[in-house]
């Protein structure tokens, strides 16, 4: 596999905004996230693996396993609690954080892993491993993102694993231990000839340096014109899953001094949502220029839940039900996010798969 030595110079610049510090994920969200995670786990299998041609999914699109009146929206529909849920057991599972193991951390009821989504008028076929590790067989699976997208890797490695009987012969490659703080991690299934790893890239565009004369309040930048540094390391895969957008706020970005870049002028004035309109043209336009898509079928997954609830947003609101879609001032920050990726993939020449939380 590729030489993971040669990330070790450019880690460092990784740093965003070079004073932020990685706080400790002691608890979540577990509604928000952990269902989320399974449920697009479920989604992307089903969709992936079909021999047919690229389609955009949204809330728009009807497909799936159609009922009798012959219409099929995957996004209208109820959490229902079914008794064979979990699909995996975290504590079982050497690549699950321990962090993120809310029984393994003192949760004592389990009935919020019994919930599973129910379309109103279809079913979604229930995970089979077997199924899935060959259609995967000789194949490179690559996620790109901040650490939602980690923890939706690492479920779909827990969940595959319950299908490999020589537990041993899954192994990280470099013998890294799961952690948000690593750039790269990558996970091999020898048995299948399967790798599935993790870029940990928050903005998938580059960090760059401060121009001479810049004001004191700017520490780092963002270079919106320009791809992350190691994003040729993605372009070699069959399955290639981005997510970026919960670092695109205030307080992960002004205030610490991070300010937006392009063709290597600062833009002081830039808010939020055009540098993430900017940045994610700016992938769009890599995907459609370095990715072979007749070989790479590539997925973007739409703006979902935090980690987080609160004021603060670091309270784990330990529920019981699955959280009700409410027209919140966060939900309205959230479908900007969503808008925005959804409009920029539709004007994409090569047809990439989005999915909605």
């Amino acid at each position: 596999m590729l030489n993971r030595k040669n990330l070790s110079s450019s880690i460092w610049k990784w740093v965003y905004c070079k004073r932020y510090v990685f706080r400790s994920f002691n608890k979540f969200n577990v509604v928000s996230s952990c269902l989320f995670i399974m449920l697009t786990v479920i989604y992307g299998c089903i969709y992936l693996y079909k021999a047919i041609p690229p389609v955009i999914i949204d809330e728009n699109t009807n497909i799936g396993l159609k009922d009798s009146d012959g219409a099929c929206d995957l996004y209208d529909g109820t959490w229902v609690v079914d008794e064979n849920y979990p699909l995996y057991n975290a504590s079982q599972c050497p690549f699950a954080e321990s962090s993120f193991n809310c029984l393994a951390n003192g949760r004592r009821d389990d009935r919020y892993l019994k919930w599973r989504w129910k379309p109103n008028n279809c079913d979604i076929p229930r995970f089979d491993v077997g199924v899935v590790l060959e259609k995967l067989r000789g194949k490179r699976v690559v996620f790109v993102g901040d650490s939602l997208s980690r923890t939706q890797w690492e479920s779909m490695i827990c969940l595959l694993m319950n299908g490999v009987s020589d537990k041993t012969s899954v192994y990280e490659m470099n013998g890294n231990k799961i952690s948000k703080k690593i750039r790269y991690l990558g996970v091999r299934f020898s048995s299948y000839n399967l790798t599935l790893e993790f870029y940990r890239s928050v903005f998938l565009v580059r960090i760059g340096s401060v121009p001479k004369h810049s004001p004191k309040r700017v520490r780092s930048t963002i270079k919106l014109d320009e791809l992350d540094i190691v994003s040729s390391k993605w372009i070699d895969s069959d399955i290639l899953m981005f997510n970026t957008g919960h670092w695109w706020n205030r307080a992960k970005l002004f205030e610490i001094g991070c300010y937006f870049k392009v063709n290597g002028r600062l833009k002081l004035g830039m808010s939020t949502m055009a540098a993430y309109t900017t940045a994610l043209n700016t992938w769009a336009s890599w995907v459609e220029n370095m990715v072979d898509t007749d070989r790479t079928r590539v997925f973007f997954r739409t703006f979902e839940g935090s980690h987080w609830s609160g004021q603060n947003g670091h309270t784990c609101n330990v529920t019981q039900n699955p959280l009700v879609q409410s027209k919140s001032e966060y939900s309205e920050y959230r479908s900007q996010f969503s808008d925005i990726i959804k409009e920029v993939v539709n004007n994409m020449s090569p047809l990439v798969l989005t999915w909605s939380p």
